[in-house]
């Protein structure tokens, strides 16, 4: 039995650090273009594999303490080796589905920032006035006819300040 703890651990081990650097490598290279600056993908990368290494090696130690008796110690080994590897294709899943949230919502950003800077290069071009922010007041409302009066006879200090609109 103790044979088999061991076999397990090592077959265990290696197969997580496999997963690990195809993770790794090719996460990388996929985070490569939304970020374009290679070190800030590698390190988004570096961190989602450290997370994956953990995550992965807890359940390789948790999976190790289940006893399996089959009767036969090799088939003991075989079926501790069968959940590892159904969890390690989980957690994998898993962390690609992590990696590719991120490098969508970078994507996202880009664009935001790309299009915002095309309206202020258009704005910029075509003389459109800025949008600041404008005040007008709001006509006042004759209350026995409930019509709006004519602003054009009515005194600027009359108007209440309560009853301005503002607009974009």
């Amino acid at each position: 039995m103790e044979q088999g703890y061991a076999v397990f651990l090592l077959l265990g081990v290696v197969l997580v650090l496999i997963d690990g650097q195809l993770i790794y490598r090719s996460g990388r290279a996929y985070m490569n273009r939304a970020y374009g600056d290679p070190e800030a993908a590698r390190s988004m990368t570096a961190l989602a594999t450290v997370l994956f290494h953990l995550v992965v090696l807890g359940l390789l130690a948790l999976v190790s303490i289940i006893t399996v008796d089959t009767g036969d110690p090799v088939k003991d080994v075989v079926v501790k080796l069968g959940v590892v590897l159904l969890l390690l294709a989980l957690v994998h899943a898993v962390t690609m589905m992590i990696l590719g949230r991120i490098r969508d919502r970078q994507l996202q950003q880009q664009l935001a920032d790309e299009m915002a800077e095309e309206h202020r290069l258009y704005e910029r071009e075509h003389n459109v006035p800025s949008q600041a922010v404008r005040f007008e007041p709001v006509p006042p409302v004759d209350t026995t006819r409930g019509r709006p009066v004519d602003t054009t006879r009515v005194d600027p200090a009359q108007i209440d300040p309560r009853q301005i609109k503002t607009t974009r």
